[in-house]
């Protein structure tokens, strides 16, 4: 199975993957806070705002602009499987 996600999305994702940043490791853009920081918290109990609460360099639209392009990711996989 083959997943594409277009460059143009990609660049609207408000991360920033750079081999000078934490080696690398996606992060929000304008802060140092992976982007797996979010996924994490949340499997820990924390809700949206507790994270943002934790990460403030982070905005709301950041962190949810995030999860919907995880959703509709994970939409695509389905309709793809």
């Amino acid at each position: 199975m083959t997943l594409v996600i277009g460059e143009k999305e990609l660049r609207e994702l408000p991360i920033t993957i750079d081999p000078d940043i934490l080696s690398g490791t996606p992060v929000f853009r304008g802060t140092r806070v992976p982007v797996d920081a979010l996924i994490s918290n949340l499997e820990a109990g924390l809700t949206v705002d507790g994270f943002l609460e934790n990460f403030p360099t982070v905005t709301r639209q950041q962190a949810l602009q995030v999860l919907e392009f995880s959703k509709t990711t994970l939409l695509k996989l389905g309709q793809s499987a």
